[in-house]
């Protein structure tokens, strides 16, 4: 809903701009150049907006339906997706700064050999083959592995789960399991919008700094993307996002000896999870150019 409220603001932004140009063709608001850009950017800034409701309302009502678990994975879905507030707002900003420091940085280099125009499509790989899923994985699993690590651990030793079981309930069922597949598909949808944003931090950067034409930078940047390419960058969500409820998940109910043994569960998952996001990560990529070549 923020994410949403946000985009709207921003596109309104642009569309008043671009409205009192057409209006006045007199009053010289921005340049040319500069207006064409507005137009570009007001258009992607109205898709995401449009993009961001369809895919939270397929996680709030497809998801608990799917798993057959609603009164768990609603809430499930809501707190790991677009209405977790701050880590939706930092995980979007971490990824456009991300793009714009990566096109910094290659931009520098590639001007030198006269290669500037290359730098959209450096930038799009960079952010759909790796940076975008495991930014996003890393910041998932450092907010999500330790609160479900410390919620779990602390219903483990006040014998909450105990009480489950004697009233015939299965844990597995009703606390793992909606876990489990609300990260997958949240994550999922987080990784597309952190590309997004991602590459479109590389677009800014390389527009104010090295003066790259906005059109020809989102033109090169889609264009090189292959079917190995976003295979890559969606598959690893998948994969983080069931590593990291599995590991969360794992050490809360593995919690023993009290507030202090919680604290301990939450540490480890948040250590395990990362290193595990990793470390898949390079063999889903070797894997990924050994089947698919390149």
């Amino acid at each position: 809903m923020v994410t949403s409220l946000i985009s709207f603001v921003i596109g309104g932004i642009f569309a008043l701009i671009i409205r009192l140009q057409l209006s006045q063709p007199n009053l010289r608001i921005v340049d040319a150049e500069t207006y064409n850009q507005l137009i570009s950017a007001h258009g992607v800034t109205m898709i995401f907006f449009f993009v961001t409701i369809f895919l939270t309302g397929i996680a709030n009502y497809m998801v608990p339906i799917m798993i057959g678990a609603r009164d768990m994975a609603f809430p499930r879905v809501n707190l790991l997706g677009f209405w977790l507030v701050p880590v939706s707002i930092i995980l979007y900003y971490s990824g456009f700064f991300t793009g714009g420091a990566l096109a910094q940085n290659s931009g520098s280099t590639l001007q030198r050999f006269g290669s500037l125009s290359l730098i959209g499509q450096l930038v799009s790989l960079g952010m759909v083959r790796e940076l975008g899923p495991v930014i996003t994985g890393l910041m998932v699993a450092g907010r999500n592995a330790s609160g479900m690590a410390s919620e779990l651990g602390s219903m483990v030793v006040t014998e909450q789960i105990d009480a489950m079981r004697a009233l015939g309930t299965d844990p597995m069922r009703k606390l793992v399991t909606p876990r489990v597949i609300s990260t997958v598909v949240m994550l999922f949808f987080l990784t597309i919008i952190s590309d997004a944003f991602g590459i479109a931090g590389g677009g800014v950067a390389s527009s104010l700094f090295f003066g790259v034409d906005f059109h020809q930078y989102w033109s090169t940047a889609w264009q090189i993307l292959v079917f190995q390419d976003v295979f890559m960058g969606l598959a690893k969500p998948v994969l983080f996002g069931f590593i990291i409820s599995s590991i969360g998940c794992y050490y809360g109910i593995s919690a023993r000896g009290g507030t202090q043994g919680v604290g301990r569960a939450t540490t480890q998952a948040v250590v395990a999870s990362s290193i595990l996001i990793i470390t898949v990560d390079f063999f889903v990529t070797r894997l990924s150019m050994t089947l698919f070549g390149g």
